[in-house]
């Protein structure tokens, strides 16, 4: 009885014990912070950068118009150095796809490999201008890279490209990156008709001379003098008239062989054109002087109405051979 009345005691003088001091500060502290009045988390600052709002699809359109309505690669140029976000959304495959044959014409003095680079990541996105200009570049310019010219040149056809159908017809006529026994004469008629039908000026003259001299197709007069005239009637419509306008990729050619073909190859004499040969005499020359060289007979009509019919003479008033 004494010992359990002892333990009694013993337990109730341990529980009154007063708590240590610290420890009755940190409870008040903590029921002091928890009845304070929370305040309101800080919104963060709005950004500078507008572009971080806006969704990717949406930035993506924007790039399409903007890409499709460039006039030179300047101008593609600029909007991929605006931020880092444009810059990766601009190599998007539909934006590249509808690039401007502007924004494609890449001079020749400052042709690299990240321009042959992006002129190849566009034809794979399926630029068909892109597809042409590569092309065109390749089979003329580059060593070793015909035969991929001409398949580029092909795919571009293939979609229905008037200048690459017409090109393709040229390399036709003439046997272009082969021998003589290459020419298909009726093949490039047949190119330069479909390219004709999608209303290309140098392949409605193309196709009327044929006609007219029955030409890799039979003859027909009437019908080719019909071509000629719709070819006359384009000319006269066209921003340049009979001049027009040289295309980004016969530009590239005339500035890259600015000072001469390799191997001494002649260039076709419209200042248009620019296509040199892929193997000797190969282009034809003119009858009377024998001096000007010409990739097709629409060349050369339109030269002789633009500047050679006031240099042209016979070969024994030139007081010498050929060239």
């Amino acid at each position: 009885m004494v010992a359990a009345v002892g333990l009694r005691r013993r337990v109730s003088w341990r529980t009154s014990l007063p708590r240590p001091r610290h420890l009755m500060k940190k409870r008040n502290l903590s029921r002091w912070i928890a009845d304070c009045p929370k305040k309101p988390r800080a919104e963060p600052p709005p950004s500078d950068d507008l572009l971080s709002a806006v969704p990717d699809d949406v930035l993506v359109s924007v790039l399409c118009l903007v890409s499709s309505a460039a006039a030179s690669p300047a101008d593609l140029a600029a909007v991929i150095l605006t931020c880092k976000r444009l810059r990766a959304l601009f190599s998007s495959p539909p934006v590249l796809a509808r690039a401007s044959p502007g924004s494609l014409a890449v001079r020749a003095a400052k042709w690299s490999p990240s321009a042959h680079l992006f002129l190849k990541a566009c034809a794979d996105a399926g630029n068909l201008h892109a597809c042409y200009a590569l092309g065109m570049i390749r089979f003329y310019c580059l060593p070793g890279a015909r035969r991929g010219g001409a398949a580029m040149m092909a795919r571009a056809a293939i979609g229905a490209h008037a200048a690459a159908l017409y090109s393709l017809a040229v390399i036709q006529f003439n046997g272009s990156g082969g021998s003589k026994a290459d020419k298909n004469l009726r093949a490039g008629v047949a190119l330069c008709a479909r390219a004709a039908f999608l209303g290309h000026v140098d392949a409605l003259r193309e196709l009327g001379h044929c006609l007219q001299d029955g030409y890799g197709v039979r003859r027909h007069a009437a019908e080719g003098r019909r071509f000629l005239a719709r070819a006359n009637s384009a000319e006269l419509l066209a921003p340049g008239g009979c001049a027009g306008e040289v295309h980004p990729a016969n530009r590239f050619l005339l500035d890259w062989f600015a000072g001469g073909a390799p191997g001494g190859a002649r260039l076709c004499a419209h200042a248009g054109c620019g296509r040199p040969e892929t193997r000797q005499h190969e282009f034809r020359r003119c009858s009377v002087c024998g001096a000007a060289v010409y990739c097709s007979r629409a060349c050369q009509a339109l030269d002789w109405k633009l500047r050679h019919r006031r240099h042209c003479a016979p070969l024994d008033q030139l007081g010498g051979p050929a060239a």
